[in-house]
């Protein structure tokens, strides 16, 4: 019994120092004064001011294209990169594809960058889209891998006696079935993409900036109840694609 509770305190311990801080950040995004020391008042003036920011507006558009763009790309590409580790089983095909996914991201940004420099690729939106697309794949391989590891392959052999080709047996019973697998990967890019920073920072050209740029611009000068209400906003664009994909793919999360 005594176990259990020392077990209970710790995990409630836990949970408080990782989401006390993004309760705080809410909580002074509705605060009526330019300082975080002290609440002073309900208001709703800083998302007013937030959606009266042009620069800000842009930025969150650049990261909606961005995020969108990159992950349909990554969607295609993850889906034929999953569909070839599993069918293949190469351990070589597996650390190529799921590379990234375990890169840091500030050796993902340095080395983009200087790819991009050494083709003679200009910086802007189309290096951040290829940026991201770069370590999307990965996440949408391991969704649709998860997914192929669940399915019957009978049903694609039954297919082909039944006189399907390869590309109908794919249109009619693979890719149906790999659906959500899909769908949850391209949600999880679409996040990673459009919370991603680090990545960013180095592949970004001068005219192309993101929501996470952007609100660093905000914060180097200070942390003002209009950098918390745009974090609130984007904290729940990631919660509304995270619960998302947890209906798509539950096995995805949990891999």
């Amino acid at each position: 019994m005594k176990h259990n509770a020392l077990l209970v305190s710790a995990t409630l311990m836990v949970y408080a120092f990782l989401y006390l801080p993004l309760m705080v950040v809410v909580l002074f995004s509705f605060n009526d004064s330019k300082l975080n020391a002290e609440w002073v008042g309900f208001t709703l003036k800083w998302y007013e001011q937030l959606f009266d920011n042009p620069a800000m507006l842009k930025a969150a558009m650049n990261s909606l294209i961005i995020a969108t763009v990159s992950a349909l790309l990554a969607g295609m590409l993850g889906t034929l990169a999953g569909i070839a580790i599993h069918r293949f089983r190469q351990k070589w095909l597996s650390a190529l594809v799921l590379g990234p996914v375990a890169m840091p991201d500030i050796l993902i940004g340095v080395s983009l960058l200087l790819m991009f420099m050494l083709m003679n690729i200009s910086l802007g939106m189309v290096s951040i889209i290829l940026a991201h697309v770069s370590f999307s794949i990965g996440f949408v391989a391991l969704a649709v891998q998860s997914r192929m590891a669940g399915m019957d392959d009978s049903l694609i052999e039954a297919a082909r006696d039944l006189g399907a080709t390869p590309l109908q047996s794919f249109r009619l019973i693979t890719l149906p079935l790999l659906m959500p697998g899909i769908i949850a990967g391209m949600m999880m890019a679409f996040t990673l993409s459009i919370d991603d920073f680090v990545v960013t920072f180095f592949t970004a050209g001068v005219g192309s900036s993101t929501l996470p740029l952007e609100i660093y611009s905000m914060v180097k000068i200070a942390v003002t109840p209009e950098v918390n209400a745009v974090s609130t906003l984007l904290m729940l664009l990631t919660l509304i694609l995270i619960t998302a994909l947890s209906r798509f793919s539950p096995q995805t999360l949990r891999s």
